[in-house]
C-alpha cells in the first residue's frame, strides 16, 4: 500500500492506494487563506504540517501500518521562505497572489531570454516575482532567506529533514530551465538568488529520503521512502493515467486547469499557456490555467445563501442559457489567456426577473466559458484536444459536465476516484519509487464511471453567451 498527500489550498487530502491502484481510504483537513491586503493571498506553513498530520492520522491505523512509501503533491508556486534554522520567515505567498505584477516586467528586463529559458511568461502567480517583491518591499526578510521551498516541499522537510523538490513543481517557479530540467543560474540571478538557496531536484518518481523516526511513530508506520512527487496538476494527471503524449485532463478544483501531456517541450508564452515538466521523466505538459473554478461555486453559493448541492440543483432547474445573466469568474484575476491579476469578477445582464437559479446557471456557464478561452489558446498552439479526463471536486456534478462539454467541444470522461485527484497520483509516484515499476504499469486509467459527449444543440444555445463573455472581458478590464 502507498500513501499520497496533497497539500491543497483549501485543505490537505491523504489517500492510501493498493498496489493495483484501488483507493482504500482517504481523509482530509481544511485550510484557510489570509488576504490581509488587496491582491494578497497567504497561508502559514505550520498550518500545512498540522493539517497533514490530522489527515494522515484520520486514516485507518491498520492501513497506515502497511504503507510502503509516500508521495507528495501540492499547490504550485507558493513562496515559502526559510531562515538558516529552517523556520519560515513570514507567511507563504500563494499561487493566486497578484501583488508582484510590476516585478514580472523587471525580471524579464533583467533576463531578456526569460521566456526562452522557462517557456513561460513571467506572471505574478509564479514564485520568482514573489521573491523580487520581497527583495523590494521586505529587504530585511530577503536578506535572511536561506532556502526557498514550495508548499509540498515544506511538508517534506517536516517529514524527512530534506530540502528537495521535483521537476514539475519547480517548473512553476520561473527559475527552472524547463527543457534542461535544471535550475537556471541566469533566472536565479534575475531575482538576486543562487543555487544554494534552491532545493535539490529529483524526478517525481524518484525516492528522496526516509520518513523521520518521530514522524513514522506518530503516523503508525515504518521509516518508509518519500518520493519526490509532483505539483498538483501533474500529480492529478499521474493519478488518472494522463501520462502519454496527447493525453489530457480537466481539473475542477479551487482553480481550473486543462492539462495536456507532451513528449516534447512545447511552450507558447504569447498566449499565457504554461509549459512545464511532467511528474515523470522525459515528459512535459502544457496547461491553460484559470485562477477560479470550483471556488466560484463556493463563493456564489455563500452569497446566495445556498449550500453547494442546492446551488447545483438551482442551476439545473433554471437550465442552460436560461436568461441574459453573464458571470465573469475572475475573482482572483486570470492567467490564460489574459495574464491579468487586476481584473475582477462581475455579473452582467441582471434584471428584476433574475433569481438564484439564473445566477447559479450563469456561474457554471462563466467558468465553462473561461475554460473554453483556455482551450482555444492551447489549440492555437497546435495542440489537439478531443477528450478530457475530469478530476477535482467539480467532477461530482454531471449537469456542469454537460455545460463544460458543450462549451469546450470535447468529450468528458469521468473516472472512479477522479475527485481524489493529486493525492492518488502522489501515491502512484510513491509506488514507482519503491517498486521500480514504470508509469505504464502503475499510472493506468481508473475505471470509467460515465462519459459526457458534447451536445451540438446545447453548444449552439450557449454560443451567443460565449461570444458576449469574450467581449465582456475587453469591456471591463480597464475598470
Amino acid at each position: 500500500m502507498f500513501l499520497g498527500i496533497d497539500i491543497g489550498t483549501s485543505g490537505v487530502k491523504a489517500a492510501i492506494v493498493a498496489e493495483d491502484g484501488v483507493l482504500l481510504a482517504q481523509a482530509s483537513a481544511p485550510l484557510s487563506v489570509s488576504r490581509p491586503h488587496e491582491l494578497w493571498s497567504e497561508q502559514e506553513p505550520a498550518d500545512w504540517w498540522s493539517a497533514a498530520n490530522f489527515a494522515v492520522q484520520a486514516l485507518p491505523a491498520d492501513l497506515r501500518a502497511g504503507v510502503q512509501g509516500i508521495g507528495l503533491a501540492g499547490q504550485m508556486h507558493g513562496a515559502t521562505l526559510l531562515g538558516p534554522d529552517d523556520r519560515p520567515l513570514r507567511p507563504a505567498i500563494l499561487w493566486n497572489d497578484g501583488r508582484s505584477f510590476a516585478e514580472c516586467a523587471e525580471i524579464e528586463a533583467a533576463e531578456p531570454l526569460s521566456r526562452e529559458i522557462t517557456g513561460n511568461l513571467a506572471m505574478p502567480g509564479f514564485t520568482a516575482p514573489k521573491l523580487a517583491w520581497i527583495r523590494h518591499h521586505e529587504p530585511e526578510i530577503f536578506a535572511q532567506v536561506h532556502k526557498v521551498l514550495l508548499p509540498k516541499d515544506y511538508v517534506r522537510l517536516c517529514m524527512t529533514g530534506d530540502h528537495v523538490s521535483d521537476m514539475s513543481d519547480s517548473a512553476g517557479t520561473l527559475w527552472l530551465d524547463v527543457a534542461l530540467r535544471d535550475w537556471s543560474d541566469a533566472m536565479l540571478a534575475a531575482t538576486g538568488l543562487v543555487r544554494a538557496q534552491m532545493p535539490k531536484l529529483y524526478e517525481g518518481s524518484e525516492p528522496t529520503g526516509l520518513l523521520r523516526a518521530e514522524v513514522a511513530a506518530n503516523w503508525g508506520m515504518g521509516r518508509v521512502p518519500v518520493a519526490a512527487g509532483a505539483g498538483d496538476n501533474a500529480g492529478g494527471a499521474a493519478g488518472v493515467g494522463v501520462v502519454s503524449d496527447g493525453n489530457a485532463l480537466l481539473s475542477l478544483g479551487t482553480s481550473g486547469v486543462i492539462f495536456v501531456a507532451t513528449k516534447q517541450f512545447r511552450p507558447n508564452p504569447g498566449r499565457a499557456v504554461h509549459a512545464f515538466c511532467h511528474g515523470l521523466p522525459d515528459m512535459w505538459h502544457q496547461m491553460s490555467v484559470h485562477l477560479s473554478a470550483a471556488s466560484c461555486v463556493d463563493w456564489a453559493a455563500g452569497v446566495t445563501g445556498l449550500d453547494v448541492s442546492g446551488f447545483f440543483a438551482a442551476a439545473e432547474a433554471a437550465g442552460p442559457a436560461a436568461g441574459p445573466e453573464l458571470f465573469l469568474p475572475y475573482l482572483s484575476g486570470e492567467r490564460t489567456p489574459h495574464n491579468d491579476p487586476h481584473v475582477r469578477g462581475a455579473f452582467l445582464g441582471l434584471g428584476n426577473e433574475t433569481d438564484n437559479g439564473r445566477l447559479a446557471a450563469a456561474v457554471l456557464e462563466g467558468v465553462a466559458f473561461a475554460h473554453a478561452d483556455g482551450l482555444a489558446a492551447l489549440r492555437e498552439a497546435g495542440t489537439r484536444v478531443d477528450e478530457l479526463a475530469v478530476i477535482g471536486g467539480g467532477a461530482r456534478s454531471r449537469y456542469w459536465g454537460t455545460i463544460l462539454a458543450a462549451s469546450l467541444g470535447a468529450r468528458l470522461v469521468y473516472l472512479d476516484g477522479g475527485d481524489v485527484g493529486p493525492a492518488l497520483g502522489a501515491a502512484k509516484l510513491a509506488q514507482m519509487a519503491v517498486t521500480g515499476k514504470s508509469a505504464a504499469e502503475v499510472c493506468t486509467r481508473p475505471p470509467v464511471t460515465h462519459v459526457i459527449e458534447p451536445d451540438p444543440a446545447l453548444a449552439d444555445r450557449l454560443a451567443p453567451k460565449l461570444e458576449r463573455f469574450r467581449r465582456a472581458y475587453a469591456a471591463i478590464k480597464d475598470l
